[in-house]
């Protein structure tokens, strides 16, 4: 005897007749025209680096003309420095996005009570939860690549037509300012730190955002801080700290000497290292246990 009512069955068989990828990418679709954030942030800080840049044409030009009494690697420093600013200053701004996105997404939902709409969709738990994720992990790095590409070649745009309009060659800036290795650099960075290294921590906090009733951000962050404390006293470790702190730093981990090494990434490497693997195995994890939490949370 069939057990099930006959909406659950109207649903499975709605679910059936669409394949989970078009779920997923309606799924994503619908996340973006729900929080503009996502490509205003990076909008906007790429508006203030070139409001910056055309500020700065006068000091650029300075760089420039003064470029014969500094040492090669000073010069190429110096020239070099918008277009290093420009991306971490818009990878830090969708990086913060991606943060707030995470603890609101599911959290958001049940407290407008949009939630009863949307489970009444033809769409799973699960896959609802993954559209979510695919946001920071995925949709945001190729968002930001794509802004931070096109403002560094309109610096790039601004530098040159102030060089010519100045009488000044184009030679050192096009030798300094490697653009073409700059984005193969930049995509791997984002895509891989920002994206698949910061997944377990987008899980994490999707994970609370399925849970918690309100203030998801100090539920985010008290676990982490109890734990670490924890260790400490009873143990004078600080491993927890350690890992956690590891993984906020990015991929690399290690102290960048210079705006362009805090970018650089060995995609081989990166991809051999077993924090990455386990770090992909707990983010599966993670949102497991939100779909799961979503399937049972109602509206707050």
């Amino acid at each position: 005897m069939n057990t099930m009512n006959p909406q659950s069955n109207a649903m499975s068989a709605s679910r059936a007749a669409f394949p989970v990828s078009r779920l997923i990418l309606w799924s994503v679709k619908r996340e973006l025209w729900e929080n503009r954030s996502i490509f205003l942030a990076p909008l906007a800080a790429a508006g203030i680096v070139l409001i910056g840049a055309l500020i700065g044409l006068p000091r650029f030009l300075a760089n420039v003309r003064g470029g014969a009494e500094m040492s090669p690697a000073m010069q190429h420093d110096a020239i070099e420095q918008a277009y290093m600013f420009a991306a971490l200053l818009i990878m830090g701004a969708t990086f913060v996005v991606a943060i707030f996105y995470s603890l609101g997404a599911l959290h958001g939902e049940r407290r407008d009570r949009s939630i009863l709409f949307w489970k009444s969709l033809p769409v799973s738990d699960l896959t609802t939860v993954l559209s979510k994720a695919a946001i920071p992990v995925f949709v945001l790095p190729l968002i930001t690549f794509v802004i931070t590409i096109v403002t560094q070649w309109m610096i790039m745009l601004l530098h040159t037509m102030v060089l010519l309009g100045s009488g000044q060659g184009v030679g050192m800036l096009w030798s300094h300012v490697a653009l073409a290795q700059m984005t193969l650099m930049e995509f791997y960075h984002l895509l891989l730190g920002h994206g698949l290294w910061y997944a377990p921590v987008y899980g994490w906090l999707l994970l609370v955002s399925a849970w918690s009733r309100r203030s998801p951000f100090l539920w985010a962050a008290l676990p982490l801080f109890a734990i670490g404390t924890i260790e400490k006293i009873a143990f004078n470790t600080r491993h927890i700290v350690d890992v956690v702190g590891n993984r906020i730093l990015g991929a690399g981990g290690e102290k960048a000497s210079s705006a362009s090494a805090m970018l650089y990434i060995d995609p081989v490497q990166t991809l051999l290292k077993p924090g990455m693997w386990i770090g992909l195995a707990l983010t599966a994890l993670f949102l497991v246990a939100a779909a799961r939490l979503r399937r049972s949370q109602g509206p707050i």
